[in-house]
């Protein structure tokens, strides 16, 4: 068989931490190659395509675009760049041949900068470092390209990798150059870049179909579609292939399309062959990790590790007293199905069935569970979760926990309160560097208990300031008890609607997360107490009409306008005997013991 390489390919995945560019990069390429037509009306960042994307301004699935340059299809995966959706990236760097590794010409690299590109170096991957944003006024190329090469040393980078080709680029004005003072007003250096420096696919083409499945997508039209790319050989509409599970167990099916990819758009074809990233139909029961191969030889190809959960929370059907009134989706099947279902497609997530009604989820950290949450309750389904908790292991004998390496960069002048809120916390510092315009750099090593809860403490004590990251480290023995939430709640002491007396007579007790008009139940959390203990009040409580009047007592009442909690702010707040009770309409907090009476016997008996 003769071995054979595709001069008219390039798969190329782009890596990069959150917010340094990787999608408005690809967004250029697709300008610039012409995939648009003249009087189109393009988004700005057109491959977050999905509305929670949108909303965020965050990438939170991979995908797949192709753009043509002088005749050679360049494949484009856009990945995520938070840490908790790592597990999207880890999948699809096994479909491409190159990373191209995308750094903020200002920030350097930061915590995921370094954990996707240590996964793309032990993949034995060559990347082509993007240094962005140069436009920025304060931006330092030459001293963040200095950075980049000692985290390749870091990392154990051999000498082809050492030798990385550099573009500089800023992706939002659609330029691309070889040094800095260039004159350059397209791309064109980094598309003449990526054709050089990416490997063309080699391989046996005349040899039978091997195929990796790395993402999943579904169609109303075809149903479930499976994304791949092919190793060896051919694909063809109408062909028999084998599915063959990691277990070595297979299946027959019949191919009924072949797509490739062209722009944003899926074109069907009749074949495809080695070094094509497509999407096939009729495999219906594939699973991320699988290979569809020839029927007549199914061999199995191997896949990439994913990295195991960090944090797991417990999902469990609403039995609220308002239960039922806003969902579509509200039963323990209909949870479990969906839960399942998610499973297909989201590869770093894992769920156990710890009863009919109780499913715990375990994910990568709250930002992946909370984003679960959120596109779930669009979708109509009702349910409440209970606070995140760390997932323990234990080896040889000793009880570890994930640690994660944390960045904060922020303004002297708040480091002191910053620094003072981490203690407890267990975190240790491990590098602090002064970063240009009065900010400076400080970097820890916390355990992730620690951080849950935190964020928002962070951004009240900076003002809005800091600029905080994390990644995954490591698992190292268990440091003790981290203290928790120092305030109590406020609980509805009665059912009802909210009213502007009871509320004003409740102000005063802390922070009001209500206004008046909101329907309440006993038991449901309204605020959070300015002391450590929980306090009942009853916020539905009208004003007594009587005859007689004191001056001034029909003053107009003023009220604090309430706090509204977001789903990641509510997930954070809550203690571990409080739930959040998740609906399409409203997010609210309650207690898991709703009978007040009920509570006080139960924490006598703790």
């Amino acid at each position: 068989m003769e071995l054979i390489t595709r001069d008219d390919i390039r798969n190329v995945a782009i890596i990069a931490h959150v917010d340094h560019g990787k999608t408005t990069l690809v967004d250029a390429l697709l300008k610039q190659s012409h995939v648009f037509r003249a009087n189109e009306q393009v988004n700005e960042r057109v491959m977050d395509s999905n509305d929670l994307e949108k909303e965020r301004g965050i990438t939170i699935l991979s995908k797949n675009t192709a753009v043509y340059h002088e005749g050679v299809k360049i494949n484009i995966i856009d990945t995520p760049g938070h840490a908790d959706f790592g597990g999207e990236v880890e999948r699809v760097l096994k479909m491409v041949d190159s990373v191209l590794l995308v750094v903020d010409s200002y920030e350097g690299p930061m915590p995921q900068t370094k954990f996707v590109l240590r996964k793309s170096l032990e993949l034995g991957l060559n990347p082509i470092v993007v240094i962005n944003k140069i436009d920025k006024p304060n931006a330092r190329p030459e001293e963040v390209i200095d950075e980049v090469f000692e985290l390749f040393m870091e990392l154990g980078a051999n000498d082809t990798q050492l030798d990385f080709p550099i573009v500089y680029a800023s992706a939002r004005d659609g330029i691309a150059k070889y040094e800095v003072d260039d004159d350059s007003t397209t791309m064109e250096p980094l598309f003449k870049t990526i054709i050089k420096h990416v490997p063309a696919p080699t391989g046996y083409i005349d040899e039978p179909l091997q195929m990796l499945v790395t993402s999943l997508e579904s169609s109303e039209y075809v149903g479930k579609i499976v994304v791949g790319k092919i190793v060896r050989g051919k694909v063809t509409k109408n062909q028999n292939v084998a599915l063959v599970g990691p277990d070595g167990l297979k299946k027959n099916y019949k191919i009924s399309n072949v797509y490739t990819y062209n722009g944003l758009k899926k074109e069907e074809a009749q074949e495809a062959s080695l070094g094509d990233i497509v999407a096939v139909s009729g495999v219906v029961d594939a699973n991320i990790g699988e290979t569809i191969a020839d029927a007549s030889c199914p061999e199995a190809l191997p896949f990439v590790n994913i990295d195991e959960p960090t944090l797991s929370m417990n999902f469990l059907v609403n039995d609220s007293p308002f239960a039922g009134k806003e969902g579509d989706f509200v039963t323990s099947r209909h949870l479990r199905d969906r839960l399942m279902s998610e499973l297909e497609t989201n590869v770093s997530l894992k769920v156990d069935e710890l009863s009919p009604d109780c499913f715990k989820v375990s994910g990568r950290g709250e930002l992946h569970l909370s984003i679960l949450i959120e596109t779930m309750r669009r979708e109509g389904y009702e349910f409440q979760v209970t606070r995140p908790t760390v997932i323990l292991h234990e080896i040889d004998g000793k009880k570890m926990e994930p640690v994660e390496f944390l960045t904060i960069d922020v303004p002297e002048e708040f480091m002191g309160p910053v620094m003072e809120k981490l203690g407890p916390r267990k975190a240790e510092m491990v590098n602090m560097t002064s970063a240009v315009n009065g900010y400076t750099r400080l970097e820890f090593k916390i355990p992730a208990r620690g951080l849950i809860g935190f964020r928002n403490e962070f951004l009240t004590d900076t003002k809005g300031n800091g600029i905080m990251s994390h990644v995954f480290d490591s698992y190292q023995p268990y440091m003790g008890e981290i203290p928790g939430r120092t305030r109590g709640s406020i609980i509805a002491f009665e059912p009802g609607t909210s009213i502007g007396y009871g509320l004003f007579n409740a102000q005063d007790r802390g922070t009001l997360f209500i206004g008046p008009g909101v329907d309440v139940y006993a038991g449901m959390v309204v605020g959070e107490c300015s002391r450590a203990e929980d306090i009942d009040v009853n916020v539905c409580k009208k004003k007594h009409l009587s005859n007689t009047r004191s001056s001034g007592s029909d003053d107009a009442l003023k009220l604090v306008p309430p706090v509204q909690m977001s789903l990641e702010q509510c997930l954070e707040f809550i203690n571990t005997d409080e739930y959040v009770e998740v609906t399409p309409k409203s997010i609210r907090i309650r207690k898991s013991i709703l009978d007040s009476a009920e509570r006080k016997r139960n924490s006598r008996r703790k």
